[in-house]
């Protein structure tokens, strides 16, 4: 129970409160991703490399926010949408180092054409394709900005 849910049996004789639908709509979770950035030395060659790979779709944002910023549109349904910007002091981290923030991971229906589009579009392999027994297949890759991220094939059958 929390003060958003009450029950019907409160004791203390107050009437049950009510959300409508629009006020449900606005409210967040809490800790819900609803935004993500990557920071490129190269934000269009990074965009280039995300549409290629992922069929995302960009929109300049720069003016709002006074440095190169790119609004990118993942696709539609369950998901988030995000930004590729500029990286702070210029260039990429170097390949092999540590992970500079957080790790998208992207969901595919096919590991093996994902990764055959990430080379052909420039990325990497940063940690090889394996199996999560009974779930999924996933690895990880460089984007041409030298950014890890993951890819994840669901498969019940991945052994």
């Amino acid at each position: 129970m929390s003060e958003n849910h009450p029950t019907a049996e409160g004791t203390s004789g107050e009437a049950a409160q009510s959300t409508s639908a629009d006020e449900s709509a606005m409210r967040r979770p809490s800790g819900r991703p609803v935004h993500f950035e990557i920071q490129a030395a190269d934000p269009q060659r990074a965009l280039a490399f995300y549409s290629a790979v992922f069929g995302w779709t960009s929109e300049d944002w720069s003016e709002f926010a006074g440095a190169p910023y790119f609004g990118v549109t993942t696709g539609t349904g369950q998901g988030i949408d995000g930004a590729v910007l500029g990286r702070p002091g210029g260039s990429n981290p170097e390949v092999g180092g540590p992970v500079m923030g957080g790790v998208l991971t992207m969901g595919v229906d096919d590991f093996d054409a994902t990764a055959a589009r990430i080379l052909a579009a420039g990325g990497t392999e940063a940690l090889p394709k394996y199996a999560l027994p009974g779930m999924a297949w996933q690895g990880y890759f460089h984007d041409t900005e030298n950014n890890v991220f993951g890819v994840h094939q669901p498969d019940p059958d991945a052994a």
